[in-house]
């Protein structure tokens, strides 16, 4: 059967499970002096058994829009200083989360648990086309959970919860916010505001826009190679970013369910500093680098015009769009047996160009579809769970001076269910999950045709009051991605050359997690401690060097990572509590270290509730060196970090609210390298103060 057949089967499936509810909802009369109906019960998150941290022992993160309007402005900047996660920032228009040194495909993104189906995965200069600032909250999450969406996600799954398409009616008819920030590292203006408006008593509007503007950052004692010769500069070059978001959600929400869909319209700028083509003479032959001036080229490349290519002072900078239409549904109790049905679609189109001066050099264009139906059934001995279906497709057209990609499309089914049981004092959480996964490319390379299976089990035990011990096991199994199949070509924005690997076989893993959990009035902490293998870990493999670009080859070989994370947390009075924390990871492949594995961070937290008012924080981290380095990179200076923040609550009638905050961070003003990011040596911000205002109505 034909991708597009399953898929419309698929769509049809979920608009008859909507049109189904809609009519059991209507064939309930509601009172006319009924003005709101509110469902407590209807939260989507990526525990879709409505369970609590309670119910589980992984590391799981909950990050509240609160923390979130005073972090990062992209994906990952705004979750590195979580315990266990750091950045792979690149610029200040992309990043994605580093997981105990896991990143790309094997830290799964989604978006009210639906594939982003950006080019993220692919390179670290394609920006997550999510926006922190409009989210709800963002989820990590560990266990057996992360198989519901996704097999491979060794490091953790991050979900990104926002309200586009309205769950529940507005309590007063209409709910909002309004926010506004400055940051004077990059003079970086920011407004966001977004609305939710009851139209009688069933059905509910969202509208939301977000717009950002940054220049370029500025580092501490930052030198820049011009012509052969070291300048100081304030800031760093070609870091500026601009974005600017809109979404518009509409839902009908009865006493048994709701129905919504939601139209998104993105659109971001933003400069690439690590892009470079002074190696664009570079092409291998065999698993070497021949260059321009090389003695042993052969190859005359002196008829290429360098000032042409940088008459574009400000550098390369990417153009991206993104238009995504989303529909969700969700009822309870929708047949015999079964508590929930969901059904979930999507569609996005994105497109990014890679522009040097006024040119687009570069094109990549992503089409994709995707659909899931959940449904979660009444206990049957005891076992509570949800299974569900789903289908995606992603079609990738990559086309210009730096198409390292022949056309492709990547067609994927899959197979999933969690169930979960209280034993006495033992809390017990299995999943499984089957893919097929089919990737058709237009060359004369092979398409790839595959299935991988994946299964997990946790066992949290409450023995003794207060205390918790939880194991987490799982094999997990990842196919393998088209730019991993099929790449061939320069990619200068990385300074690499890629050639790709069609004989890629299934990424395997075993992995297990330990933990040790204690919470009372005053005291609580918790340790981890995880070790995961690799049969045939997929990466890219150095073959050569030239200068700072590298020969890469997507291979595979055998590959451990471990490590641990821990926080201790006192509560001294009402008004201050105090924590400890750190995290440390190690990567080998084979007997070599693994590239860009983030170093040790050991820090320490107050935060205080001075009054109903006033709050603050203060913070220091220590973040080691990290002379554990791959072939082809070098030892990256450790630093310290200062931050510290104040804010102000005022609370208005009718439950709105205003919030004034300000944030200083690296007060130190430290030079900081990120290992983590393929821009190791390109400092990021240094000092910079932070000030918004956030307005609940």
């Amino acid at each position: 059967m034909s991708f597009s057949k399953s898929a419309l089967t698929l769509s049809i499936t979920t608009i008859l499970a909507s049109t189904t509810s809609t009519l059991l909802w209507a064939d309930e009369e509601i009172p006319s002096s009924q003005s709101i109906n509110k469902l407590e019960s209807i939260t989507i998150t990526a525990h879709p058994l409505d369970q609590t941290d309670v119910d589980f022992g992984v590391a799981d993160q909950n990050i509240s829009r609160e923390k979130l309007q005073e972090s990062g402005t992209t994906l990952g900047e705004a979750l590195k200083n979580e315990l266990g996660i750091h950045s792979n920032s690149f610029g200040s228009g992309s990043s994605r989360p580093v997981i105990r040194g896991q990143e790309g495909a094997r830290v799964k993104v989604t978006q009210n648990a639906t594939e982003t189906m950006d080019v993220s995965s692919l390179s670290p200069d394609h920006a997550v086309t999510i926006d922190p600032q409009l989210a709800q909250k963002i989820e990590v999450i560990r266990g057996p959970s992360t198989l519901l969406y996704g097999a491979g996600s060794v490091g953790g799954l991050v979900n990104v919860t926002d309200t586009k398409i309205p769950t529940q009616m507005p309590e007063n008819g209409y709910e909002g916010n309004v926010g506004l920030r400055y940051n004077s590292g990059n003079d970086e203006k920011m407004t966001h505001a977004g609305t939710t408006v009851g139209l009688g008593s069933n059905v509910a509007l969202r509208v939301e826009g977000l717009k950002r503007d940054a220049n370029d950052y500025i580092a501490p004692n930052y030198f820049h190679d011009h012509d052969g010769e070291l300048e100081k500069e304030k800031r760093v070059g070609n870091t500026f970013s601009e974005s600017e978001n809109v979404n518009v959600g509409l839902s009908w929400i009865g006493e048994r369910g709701f129905a919504g869909v939601s139209y998104s319209n993105r659109q971001d700028k933003y400069g690439l500093p690590g892009h470079s083509h002074e190696y664009e003479s570079c092409h291998p032959h065999g698993d070497h680098l021949h260059c321009g001036g090389d003695d042993h080229s052969g190859h005359d490349h002196s008829g290429h015009d360098h000032d042409e290519d940088h008459a574009h002072e400000n550098g390369p900078w990417i153009d991206m769009k993104t238009e995504r239409y989303d529909f969700r549904s969700e009822l309870n109790e929708p047949f015999a047996g079964f508590k929930k049905l969901r059904a979930q679609a999507s569609y996005t189109d994105y497109q990014h160009d890679e522009i040097e001066g006024s040119e687009a050099m570069t094109t990549f264009k992503s089409k994709g579809y995707e659909g899931r139906i959940e449904l979660v059934h009444n206990p049957l001995a005891k076992w509570e769970g949800v299974w569900g279906i789903q289908a995606s497709q992603q079609k990738l057209d990559v086309t210009g001076e730096e198409a390292t990609l022949a056309p492709n499309e990547t067609q994927k089914y899959s197979l999933f269910g969690v169930e979960h049981r209280q034993f006495g004092d033992f809390h017990v959480e299995l999943g499984t999950r089957l893919d097929h996964q089919i990737v058709d490319v237009d060359s004369e390379q092979k398409d790839f045709d595959g299935n991988a299976f994946s299964y997990s089990g946790a066992v949290n035990w409450d023995f003794k009051p207060n205390y918790k011990l939880s194991l987490v096991g799982s094999h997990q199994e990842r196919l393998p991605l088209a730019q991993e199949l099929y790449a061939h070509g320069g990619h200068f924005a990385t300074n690499t050359y890629e050639l790709g690997n069609d004989g890629l076989d299934n990424e395997k893993s075993n992995n297990v997690e330990l933990g040790l959990h204690y919470d009372d009035d005053k005291l609580s902490y918790h340790v981890h401690l995880y070790h995961n293998w690799f049969d045939n870990y997929i990466y890219a493999k150095t073959l050569d060097q030239y200068e700072n670009f590298r020969l890469i080859e997507y291979s595979q070989d055998k590959a451990k990572f471990y490590g641990t994370e821990a926080e201790v947390a006192y509560q001294f009075n009402d008004i201050y509590k105090t924590s400890l924390f750190g995290d440390y990871v190690r990567g080998k492949i084979d007997s070599d270290n693994a590239p860009r594995v983030p170093a040790g961070r050991l820090g320490t937290r107050i935060n205080a509730d001075f009054d109903d008012h006033w709050s603050g924080s203060a913070e220091y981290s220590h973040v080691f060196n990290q002379d554990k380095f791959a072939a082809y990179e070098h030892e990256t200076q450790g630093y310290n970090m200062v931050n510290i923040g104040l804010a102000y609550k005022y609370p208005l009638a009718d439950r709105q609210e205003a919030k004034v905050f300000f944030n200083a961070n690296n007060l130190l003003d430290e030079q900081v390298y990120e290992h983590s990011s393929f821009l190791s040596n390109i400092p990021q911000m240094g000092r910079n103060f932070v000030i918004g205002v956030d307005y609940k109505f």
